[in-house]
């Protein structure tokens, strides 16, 4: 499983959560294999200054880096929409927090959904 995270910054687990999504300044993607972190890349985000059109930026490369979900505070009607599009699921995370307390709150919230085994 690959997940994504709009972060303030480049420090990876120790990042903390932004409260925007398509305009937040970095997206940490961590892959999971068998709920354990395996890897983890930080990323600018290049929709992070525009003015109009970042949720479709964001959207179409957040598919590319093959992201299965999204973990954010928040998500626009549009951006849900086309995150739904490309197949990649969303859960609720407060911002503020640290990247490495995002990811357990994310796992948790899968198993709840049932996506993950209890």
């Amino acid at each position: 499983m690959r997940l994504a995270i709009p972060t303030t910054d480049r420090k990876g687990l120790r990042s903390h959560v932004a409260a925007v999504f398509a305009r937040a300044p970095t997206f940490t993607y961590i892959d999971i294999i068998d709920e354990e972190i395996r890897r983890i890349e930080v990323e600018e985000n290049p929709a992070r200054n525009l003015e109009h059109g970042a949720g479709p930026i964001v959207a179409k490369l957040l598919k590319e880096r093959g992201i299965d979900i999204v973990a954010t505070d928040r998500l626009g009607p549009g951006a849900s929409t086309l995150l739904e599009m490309s197949g990649i699921k969303s859960v609720r995370i407060p911002s503020g927090i640290r990247v490495s307390e995002a990811v357990r709150r994310a796992l948790d919230e899968l198993r709840d959904q049932g996506i993950l085994p209890n």
